[in-house]
């Protein structure tokens, strides 16, 4: 009886002992507020670190383009992110990927052309480049560490928002990571076909931005390369 007793007085115990203790908001100093979100026991906990309703709108007019668990902390385990922006006329986006998330292309206005690799290869061991127009109210899809680019062929802006599967998507710049290798990887990634002192002349030229200006669109649009 005893035993049965003790028993019934521990089985009692476990569900006190087991329950989550309220989560108590940390200084900046301690934990970010991320931090605390990504420990929150329950919703209740985590609604609790995002008392105000301002906590739940992101403003692009106050000139950021891309809303992250970073930079928008009620993202914190969502599992997404969201961008919004402008390609401007003659414009086109270098080539990159996404390695931690699959990105949907929305154009809202004027007209895009797309490029993107998927990494698959046919018979003849040529890899697969899906090139597509794009115009107002239409969406393309570029999965998870595919290689893409978009052209703006147009004088006029091109507005786009783009969605994404992760809260830290990151993007990959082609031609700068390529470049970031030795001499030595880049010489043989390329058949010995560049020279060495030609690698480091390339590397110099690779611009620091992420668009470039087509030159000859901007003629026909009658504008300069600045």
């Amino acid at each position: 009886m005893l035993f049965a007793s003790a028993l019934t007085t521990l089985a009692l115990a476990i569900p006190a002992l087991a329950a989550p203790k309220p989560l108590t908001k940390r200084a900046d100093s301690d934990l970010s507020l991320n931090a605390q979100l990504k420990l929150a026991n329950t919703a209740d906990e985590r609604y609790a670190l995002l008392p105000d309703a301002s906590d739940f709108v992101f403003d692009f007019t106050t000139g950021a383009v891309v809303a992250t668990s970073e930079t928008w902390p009620a993202l914190t385990g969502v599992g997404a992110s969201f961008s919004m922006g402008s390609l401007p006329g003659c414009g086109m986006a270098f080539l990159h990927l996404h390695p931690r998330a699959t990105e949907l292309f929305s154009l809202h206005s004027g007209r895009v052309q797309s490029s993107m690799t998927p990494g698959i290869v046919d018979s003849e061991g040529n890899q697969r480049i899906i090139s597509v127009e794009l115009t107002a109210g239409q969406v393309t899809l570029y999965p998870q560490g595919s290689f893409h680019t978009q052209f703006n062929p147009d004088c006029e802006p091109a507005n786009f928002t783009a969605s994404f599967t992760s809260e830290e998507f990151a993007a990959g710049i082609v031609p700068s990571q390529l470049f970031t290798f030795s001499n030595e990887v880049i010489d043989r990634s390329f058949g010995g076909s560049i020279e060495g002192e030609d690698i480091e002349t390339i590397r110099d030229a690779i611009p620091a931005a992420q668009l470039i200006l087509v030159e000859e669109c901007l003629a026909t649009c009658g504008r300069e390369k600045r």
